[in-house]
């Protein structure tokens, strides 16, 4: 009772826009909690009878608020300062002033309650709280006659409390107390430090909440977790308390919640959602939830479909957390076959924005030409966040000028290998920033024109193991199997791929034709006389005819197939066809390159390969800016459901891939506004820095609602800010809270600090939290 007559002075006082007038000045405090009683003058009894209309002022409470502050309970004294009761008495007689009818008059008394310690420790040093010295009151003493006894006020009794020292600052700071971070718990410091600067959501945990717990609901934690809260919040709203170390308050949530049970960083707004559900769950008021089978709308109007599903809602979900956080969207799904429209009305408890940077994503994909004269191209491109490989093939074709006859093939590139060939429905979201893609130009072939992927190799020495092994290097080549046929063929299609790799060398041809001893006539039949790369004269590949020949060309690039292709490491002999039978299917062929053959290309260029994402260049990017209005019209917008999420159509009875759209249709007292800033799959997590412009004074929402007729305010005033700050995995939580008029704190673990406007539009700010007005 204490703390909630500490809280509502302290609420009253921030709203007083002249703070700093003489009347709150710091040698002169006005009393915290006035308590108005109304005085019944019996005149059959000769007695004064006091009454106290609001419930909660009963000496129980007064005896809680003594065992938080650990005071001896010292008797309630109530003094009369307006000095209207004496006059009612004259030698033990009613006398009623103005000639009153002789009927119980009543008469409003301003009482002032005493009894806890009367020092206060102040710089080491007791010193007394004036607040019963300097009598200013003379004029208003007298006695006060309580069920016919009488008793004199003490005369050295003031009117007005006086608070000095640390004791007025205690006051003054009431709920700016940090929480201790355990390891890694900034993430739910910052989201209890929002909660804990709630309206209404302070009063209740601040009053008599313990009556609301719902001990029989088996989706709660028998009011563990509302307690564990509850009293974490009152810790909070100590006067002068230090911060507090929050560890039975996250015991109970990994109680409930076991995800958060140890010591990592996590998601604030995760958590939050953890947190709100299970509140509401501890406080549900409805111990029995009655089953209500939901009805068609069939036709009915938008405003009476909604108050049932509302009602509905209501009839198994009723706690503060359901008056103060949820509202209520209006779901359209259109049946893309039969046209079928199915309305219905959820509750939420949050708003999850999507930032219209998170709908678009930017990737740099490499280009390989097959024509042997253009060098790998690295294209960067914009395509929708969650777009299919169709997507992204599409944009690339625009961008490198794709022939008719040409199509891409995209394959992500792992040490140096093809690891994964992607098809045109396969999802962007599986391909993470830090991979490498290629793209390569090929022409439209079919099952008749296999694909042969060159993978690169070189003679390394391992200390390790004293010897020479095979280490691969460069990015995988491409050509087509339509012309393959012997080893000839293979070697030839390989040069024409490297060619323009070759290192400009005027001595390459003599140095290597002196190499060779002889001069080599070319034959037209060897498909080599078109060759344009001189190393493809002087590779030892001028003749087909001789053993001698086949040593020479082997001494450049030796061809094999790997183990699992149907045969075991087999190496490709240059004259002799293929030791594969059937070319029906795409080959892996291993080229070992010679030391003379890496001097002559250049290979740093063959295995040059940017990742899709460089999160470094966000860094040197413009600042992107967005307003939160455009986050919401991108989160309402019409979109179709995902191949994963189809809808069953009651009209054609089967699963359809049906578009969605939402609306607002009922606002909540307390908006919490959830920014998408991370996006996460199977693989991989990104966040963004987007600066989101939100207003602070002046949230409107008029023009989102569909619910026309609804007369409840649709504006917002903030109050509060979980802010994420750095990037993935090595991030901190602060938060930020509007405490009275203009005034803002920073709440960073246990530093808590003032701050401006200024420092609260920040693109760290991650969870917002608005009031209505």
């Amino acid at each position: 009772m204490w703390l909630r007559a500490l809280k509502r002075y302290n609420d009253i006082n921030n709203a007083v826009k002249d703070f700093g007038s003489h009347f709150y000045a710091e040698d002169c405090f006005p009393d915290l909690f006035p308590l108005q009683v109304r005085i019944f003058v019996s005149w059959e009894t000769s007695s004064l009878v006091a009454k106290i209309s609001l419930k909660e002022n009963v000496a129980d409470f007064y005896k809680k608020a003594c065992d938080i502050f650990n005071s001896e309970h010292n008797p309630v004294h109530i003094w009369d300062f307006s000095g209207q009761t004496t006059q009612f008495f004259i030698n033990d007689k009613v006398s009623f002033p103005n000639n009153s009818t002789g009927q119980p008059k009543e008469v409003l008394l301003e009482l002032q309650v005493h009894g806890f310690s009367d020092f206060v420790r102040v710089n080491g040093s007791n010193k007394m709280i004036t607040d019963r010295s300097q009598m200013e009151c003379s004029s208003h003493s007298g006695s006060v006659m309580m069920n016919g006894s009488t008793d004199h006020v003490i005369p050295h009794v003031t009117a007005t409390n006086y608070f000095q020292g640390s004791s007025y600052r205690a006051i003054r700071s009431l709920g700016l107390t940090g929480l201790q971070n355990l390891g890694n718990t900034c993430f739910m410091n910052s989201a209890i430090q929002c909660l804990a600067h709630t309206p209404k959501l302070v009063d209740f945990f601040l009053g008599d909440y313990r009556k609301e717990i719902n001990y029989e609901n088996p989706l709660g934690m028998n009011g563990e977790l509302a307690l564990a809260f509850g009293d974490l919040l009152r810790k909070l709203w100590v006067p002068g308390a230090r911060p507090v170390a929050p560890s039975m308050f996250k015991m109970k949530l990994a109680n409930f919640a076991p995800q958060f049970s140890g010591y990592s960083q996590h998601d604030s707004q995760e958590l939050l959602a953890f947190l709100l559900d299970g509140l509401h769950e501890d406080l549900n008021r409805v111990k029995r939830k009655p089953y209500h089978e939901v009805k068609d709308a069939d036709g009915r109007p938008d405003e009476e479909v909604a108050e049932e599903y509302w009602r509905n809602h209501l009839a198994r979900n009723d706690s503060i957390v359901v008056d103060l956080c949820q509202g209520q969207f209006r779901s359209t799904l259109v049946c893309p076959v039969c046209r079928k429209v199915s309305f219905t009305f959820d509750p939420f408890m949050y708003l999850s924005l999507p930032l219209p940077s998170t709908t678009i994503r930017t990737m740099t994909v490499t280009v390989m030409s097959t024509d042997g004269i253009t060098f790998p191209i690295p294209l960067t491109v914009t395509v929708p966040e969650c777009g299919t490989l169709e997507d992204l093939i599409g944009t690339l074709s625009v961008s490198c000028s794709l022939r008719d006859d040409e199509t891409l093939l995209v394959a992500e590139i792992y040490r140096n290998k093809i690891f994964r060939k992607y098809g045109p429905s396969d999802s962007l979201a599986d391909i993470r920033d830090q991979d490498t893609l290629v793209a390569y130009r090929i022409q439209k072939y079919n099952e008749a024109s296999p694909l042969c992927f060159f993978v690169h190799e070189r003679l390394v020495e391992n200390s390790a193991k004293e010897g020479i092994e095979n280490r691969l290097f460069g990015i995988p080549v491409v050509a087509s199997l339509s012309s393959i046929s012997c080893g000839y063929d293979v070697r030839k299609e390989f040069l024409k791929l490297i060619n323009p790799f070759l290192l400009p060398n005027e001595d390459m041809l003599d140095e290597y034709d002196e190499d060779d001893g002889v001069n080599k006539k070319l034959s037209e039949d060897d498909g080599l006389a078109d060759m344009t790369s001189s190393a493809a004269m002087g590779s030892n590949a001028d003749s087909n005819s001789g053993t001698e020949d086949d040593i020479h060309m082997c001494a450049d690039f030796e061809f094999y197939l790997p183990a699992g292709s149907g045969i075991e490491n087999v190496k490709i002999t240059l004259s002799e066809p293929l030791p594969v039978t059937v070319l029906s299917r795409d080959l892996d062929v291993f080229v070992l390159w010679s030391d003379k053959m890496l001097k002559k290309y250049d290979t740093y260029r063959l295995g040059s390969l940017p990742e899709v994402f460089k999160t470094q260049l966000l860094t040197k990017r413009t600042q992107e800016s967005v307003s939160i209005y455009k986050c919401l019209e991108a989160f309402l917008k019409e979109e179709p459901l995902g191949p994963e999420d189809m809808w069953y159509c009651p009209t054609c009875k089967k699963p359809r891939q049906a578009t969605k759209k939402l609306d607002l249709w009922r606002l909540p007292e307390i908006l919490v506004v959830h920014l998408k800033r991370f996006s996460y799959n199977r693989f991989f997590k990104n966040k963004l820095e987007t600066f989101v412009d939100f207003p602070i004074n002046d949230l409107d929402f008029a023009t989102y609602v569909t619910h026309r007729k609804s007369q409840s305010s649709k504006r917002y005033v903030l109050y509060a800010i979980s802010c994420h700050y750095g990037g993935l995995g090595g991030g901190h939580y602060t938060a930020f809270v509007h405490y009275g008029h203009d005034k803002w704190y920073e709440f960073d673990d246990s530093r808590v600090a003032p701050a401006s406007e200024d420092m609260i539009k920040t693109s760290a700010a991650y969870v917002l939290f608005y009031k209505k007005v």
